[in-house]
């Protein structure tokens, strides 16, 4: 087994390892980012994120590359449509061009972010399989193709089932209670005009009876739904997931009596895929272990529903990088710095997540949410 060592190593190479490994690059610091995927084409990176003013811009201006987001904006995207089950629309807001949460489609974010990076930065086909420590805070990393790397900084960026994380915590992400089924309507006003109607020209919520429909048009004209159940863990594996037909009418079976038009945005997909939502406890947080830390979701993975999780991994990124760049002769200076502050924010995220979770899936979500949209913060 071949070993390469790296003085920076940043495991995973979504939006949050790439932001830390950008910033450090602005910064003079050079990183060597793995990644499981065979390349960067090698997975579809779609759905719309909205970047918020308060964290995921502020990475991208670390970046230095808030203009080349501004450039992605998906313009319309802050438009905003609340309906209940019978399709009636509870909430119609339009993109006036003045929020502070712009869409953009999370592919190009992507591709901007590995653009700007020096050839070579990241490392493609690198499945880590385990983490150990190595003394005097190294840490080896081992991968699924037998080779490995040491390194005097490890940062682990690699998502909700963590292979840096044990080195840190023995917590593990728990099921929340929702499934997702996630359905693609390409070519929407052409080939799906009903559903494009429904959904308009942003983002959308159809919501009731402890469930419901959330959902983006994308840029590119074709809309991203995901269906939310509350449901029990195991409900997914009891649906043939290959078979289309067999698979929605599963899925529409929880939406007996909603309208037509809403069922349509499940009826009438192009694809169809399952995926069981995970968080980490609220307040995960762990002791300062010499050499590793962890960003996003493999700190503080948590449910979708504040919008926190592309924004925070970001922010977590170039907050890493920043630290690393005030403390260059004291890794665990910076360590303890950036720790110190990713601690408070993510719990304080992952407790708005969480409530989100249990009001947008109670038994009256419809109602609040219409008056959280009519006279929440937004409107006072």
């Amino acid at each position: 087994m071949s070993t390469t060592h790296f003085p920076v190593a940043i495991i995973g190479g979504g939006l949050g390892g790439l932001t830390a490994a950008r910033v450090l690059h602005v910064n003079g610091i050079e990183s060597a980012v793995f990644d499981l995927e065979t390349g960067p084409e090698a997975r579809t990176q779609g759905g719309m994120l909205d970047i918020h003013a308060e964290n995921g811009q502020k990475a991208l201006h670390a970046a230095g590359l808030h203009d080349d987001f501004l450039r992605l904006v998906h313009e319309g995207g802050q438009a905003m449509r609340l309906l209940g089950p019978d399709g009636t629309v509870r909430v119609a807001e339009e993109d006036d061009g003045t929020g502070e949460r712009p869409e953009v489609d999370r592919g190009e974010l992507r591709d901007v972010l590995l653009s700007s990076l020096p050839d070579g930065t990241v490392r493609w086909g690198r499945k880590a399989t385990g983490a150990r420590p190595l003394g005097d805070g190294r840490h080896e990393v081992t991968f699924a193709d037998g080779s490995a790397v040491t390194t005097d900084l490890l940062a682990g960026a690699d998502g909700a089932w963590s292979r840096v994380r044990p080195l840190l915590s023995d917590a593990k992400p728990a099921y929340t209670g929702i499934s997702f089924v996630e359905t693609d309507l390409y070519e929407a006003d052409t080939q799906h005009p009903r559903s494009a109607a429904v959904i308009g020209g942003g983002f959308f919520m159809a919501l009731g009876h402890e469930r419901g429909f959330l959902a983006h048009r994308e840029p590119d004209g074709s809309l991203h739904v995901y269906t939310a159940l509350k449901t029990d863990e195991g409900w997914i594996d009891t649906v043939d997931f290959s078979d289309h037909t067999a698979a929605k009418a599963a899925v529409l079976a929880h939406f007996d009596g909603w309208n037509e038009g809403l069922r349509g945005l499940v009826a009438d997909a192009d694809t169809i895929t399952p995926r069981r939502i995970h968080a980490l406890p609220v307040g995960h947080r762990w002791d300062r272990v010499p050499g590793v830390t962890l960003l996003g979701d493999a700190a503080h993975v948590m449910s979708p529903f504040a919008g926190e999780g592309a924004n925070l991994a970001m922010y977590d990124g170039a907050e890493l990088a920043l630290a690393l760049t005030a403390h260059p002769d004291d890794t665990e200076a910076a360590l303890t710095a950036y720790e110190e502050a990713l601690f408070p924010r993510s719990e304080a995220s992952a407790a708005e997540s969480a409530a989100s979770l249990d009001t947008m899936f109670g038994p009256d979500a419809l109602e609040q949410m219409t008056r959280f949209f009519t006279t929440g913060p937004a409107h006072q």
